[in-house]
């Protein structure tokens, strides 16, 4: 893989999975570089990265990487943008965030203005490879830098590029908080299996194994859900029992008002962020 060199600040969960990711894909790792404040945080990425750049000094790590990803919680983002501004404008490298909430403007603001940025929202699969991400970059970005950024987050999943900023709460919505609902839907169809008799081990694998198979069918098939949905509901049977029941409780707009919720509150989140860094 051909690529310029990538500097993470903070060494959590999403870091160690992008940066490894990354060298599963042949980056040199050499070229990876990574700031963690916690002497046993960067005791674990010395052991499970090996040959990657370790520092507690973030500066050092924005020095050697011509891109920045910012992988720290949303509450301390501005204290360390603030803290990397004299190091980000003298090496200029393109920042991608990675922290849920705060927006682009904002996060300009908070490194002293002028900088090329990229916002991303990954979601809880890209620990394990499987993730998917929508992107958006600033004005100041340019189509190498959305290339470069779409080739990072890849390394942990498929990457979507959305048309404007306010698209990133959607997919806030519809990806970042997605696993959940779908954890949600496993739990229910497993305690349901055994309300119907099953035992709860035999319930919760029929349900897990079959949540795999039908999301790879989707996959290798491409073909619209309602076609799928067609070819296991005959009529009469009892896919359409179970069916016709969801419909009759309103199960479409249950989930319309739960995504527009997600959508909602990660807006809210985002003004607050905006509000915090104009006082």
């Amino acid at each position: 893989m051909s690529m310029e060199s990538v500097g993470f600040i903070g060494g959590g969960n999403m870091t160690r999975a992008i940066a490894g990711g990354l060298l599963d894909n042949g980056f040199d790792p050499r070229s990876i570089a990574i700031a963690e404040r916690l002497s046993s945080q960067r005791q674990v990425l010395l052991e499970t990265l090996p040959g990657v750049f370790i520092s507690e000094d973030n500066a050092a790590v924005v020095a050697r990487s011509q891109c920045i990803v910012l992988a720290v919680k949303p509450q301390v983002l501005p204290a360390v943008c603030s803290d990397l501004a004299p190091a980000v404008k003298t090496h200029q490298p393109l920042i991608i965030s990675i922290a849920a909430g705060p927006r682009i403007d904002d996060i300009d603001t908070w490194l002293s203005g002028g900088n090329a940025i990229v916002r991303v929202m990954p979601n809880q699969p890209a620990l394990i490879g499987r993730g998917v991400s929508g992107i958006f970059g600033n004005a100041r970005t340019s189509a190498d830098q959305i290339s470069m950024a779409s080739k990072i987050l890849s390394a942990v999943g498929p990457v979507v590029t959305v048309a404007s900023e306010a698209d990133i709460d959607a997919v806030t919505a519809v990806s970042g908080s997605g696993p959940a609902y779908f954890y949600l839907l496993i739990d229910m169809i497993t305690k349901a299996g055994v309300k119907l008799g099953l035992d709860e081990d035999t319930a919760n694998r029929l349900a897990l194994e079959t949540a795999v198979g039908a999301t790879m069918l989707a996959q290798q098939s491409g073909d619209p859900m309602e076609a799928l949905i067609a070819r296991v509901r005959s009529p009469g049977g009892t896919t359409a029992a179970a069916l016709d029941e969801l419909e009759a409780r309103g199960i479409r707009d249950i989930f319309t008002a739960a995504l527009t919720a997600a959508r909602d509150r990660a807006t809210e989140l985002a003004d607050a962020a905006h509000k915090s860094a104009r006082d």
